[in-house]
């Protein structure tokens, strides 16, 4: 019997020739990876009692959740993380100034790539799945072990694949493909999802990062896709010498296979206050009014994803009473997106553009909202609190709805203003 990605991956840290669905298996792990977050929550400070680690080298430290700090809590957790690193020779640490959030940070420096098995304290790590590897989300119990030991276990899981085909139309973004999996099928507790098929090859890797990220949102255990020429591009402009695809075996074993048709694909938008079998068409839900609208987190704070909103916004403005807030997934995107123009043309349009955080992705700061408010984000999440008061709603979308409904005031088709409909 074959072997799927996750699959492969998984034997090889193991040092197994197979692995199937239901195995419990020991793995070494490529990346031990955490963020600010691991440092400032009471109760999960077993980091403390941290006397050794086997292998610092394989081992990443970053803050990026609340950066600058928000509060006095946030600050004395980073003076935790930069003690931690100091104390334990951790010499991959990313300090506030040249920062990212954690999943992007993974991408453009190169610790995600394809073949690895990388582990995070953040529920969002299968965001590297985008770039061949696999790699899920542990919690701080977990994320301590690995780091004294480097090793963890899995339990092998079936795989549910998607095959995508033909080519996304104008409006349409990664996002609102993962949307429509989310609506369509809903949650995959249980099971790891991959995707192939020849619409792949259309997909940029930015929008493959933001399928592969919002899968914690149906608990795929990973998200994975294959390592092609788009892909291969990629890891050598960002500097890989050496390229280590894995690809499914021909005869591997899935738990289902969905086919998914880009080409007829729609703006969605996920309704409050969850993801799973809630999303909808954008025409659903077109006019409801919102009173802000957020760009960026780990989902969609790319720079494909700031040009977009740029070209719309160019020439219009932020509707009255609308608050418009775009947060970079790293402040490399962050230069790079002055060094266009872009910043210039969305402060113009009277959006505020934020240093790059998880900010009010995770209700931390940079966009909380107040009661009766409601809110329309390309972010993870939209649980009832999330951004600030239970009392509000948040709604999410792709960068393109967000932007066409920043300038109208109310949740908007994206395709009125690309396609100069009216």
């Amino acid at each position: 019997m074959g072997m799927t990605m996750s699959e492969k991956i998984l034997a090889a840290h193991a040092n197994l020739p197979s692995v199937k669905p239901g195995d419990t298996i020991t793995c070494k792990v490529d990346w031990t990876v955490c963020h600010d977050m691991f440092f400032n929550v009471d109760g999960q400070d077993m980091y403390k009692d941290v006397t050794h680690l086997d292998h610092p080298e394989r081992c990443l430290v970053l803050l990026d959740h609340s950066v600058p700090a928000a509060t006095s809590r946030d600050a004395l957790g980073g003076v935790y993380a930069r003690d931690f690193v100091k104390k334990h020779g951790i010499k991959t640490f990313i300090d506030v100034g040249d920062h990212a959030v954690i999943h992007q940070a993974l991408a453009e420096r190169g610790y995600a790539a394809p073949g690895r098995l990388i582990a995070g304290g953040d529920s969002h790590t299968c965001a590297a799945g985008a770039l061949n590897a696999a790699a899920r989300g542990f919690g701080p119990a977990d994320i301590t072990y690995l780091f004294c030991t480097g090793e963890t276990w899995y339990q092998v899981a079936p795989t549910i694949l998607y095959r995508l085909h033909g080519k996304l139309p104008k409006g349409c973004t990664g996002k609102d493909v993962f949307l429509y999996i989310a609506g369509t099928y809903g949650d995959a507790t249980g099971h790891s999802v991959e995707f192939g098929g020849d619409g792949v090859a259309n997909l940029t890797v930015p929008q493959r990062q933001s399928i592969a990220t919002m899968c914690a949102e149906i608990n795929a255990e990973f998200a994975i896709f294959p390592c092609d020429q788009v892909l291969e591009a990629y890891l050598k402009e960002r500097g890989d010498e050496v390229i280590t695809p894995v690809a499914p075996d021909p005869d591997a074993e899935y738990a289902q296979i969905r086919d998914i048709d880009l080409s007829a694909m729609v703006p969605y938008v996920a309704k409050p206050h969850f993801i799973p079998m809630n999303c909808v068409p954008v025409t659903e839900v077109k006019g409801l009014p919102v009173n802000q609208v957020v760009v960026g987190s780990c989902s969609n704070g790319r720079i494909e994803d700031l040009r977009i909103v740029a070209s719309m916004m160019k020439g219009r403005h932020v509707a009255t009473g609308v608050r418009f807030i775009i947060t970079p997934a790293s402040q490399r995107i962050y230069l790079q997106a002055v060094r266009e123009g872009l910043v210039e043309t969305l402060v113009e349009a009277g959006c505020v553009v934020t240093n790059a955080t998880c900010g009010c992705c995770y209700g931390g700061h940079m966009g909380l909202l107040g009661p009766g408010e409601r809110c329309l984000s390309t972010t993870t999440r939209n649980f009832k609190g999330r951004l600030g008061s239970p009392e509000s709603e948040v709604l999410l979308c792709a960068p393109a709805t967000a932007a066409a409904s920043a300038i109208s005031g109310a949740i908007s088709d994206p395709r009125d203003i690309i396609e100069g409909r009216t």
